[in-house]
């Protein structure tokens, strides 16, 4: 194999790395974007369960007696 030739077995090699590098980088990128939107959805969500934690009981991060927690047939 010449010179030439050589060259220009690594180049399509090359090429061909870059072309599946490019691929890979677009795939991480649908993977970040879809965990970003799943991350925010679970910040609104906890958002709205402090929310409804505190309309229910306004203290809710108060100290409470185990004896509330007993169950009714106590």
């Amino acid at each position: 194999m010449n010179d030439s030739a050589r060259i220009e077995q690594r180049l399509a090699d090359l090429e061909i790395k870059a072309s599946f590098t490019e691929d890979l980088v677009d795939h991480l990128n649908e993977v970040i974007v879809r965990q970003q939107q799943q991350l925010e959805r679970l910040a609104r969500e906890i958002a709205q369960l402090r929310e409804q934690a505190q309309s229910q009981g306004g203290d809710a991060g108060a100290f409470r007696s185990l004896r509330d927690e007993l169950p009714p047939h106590y």
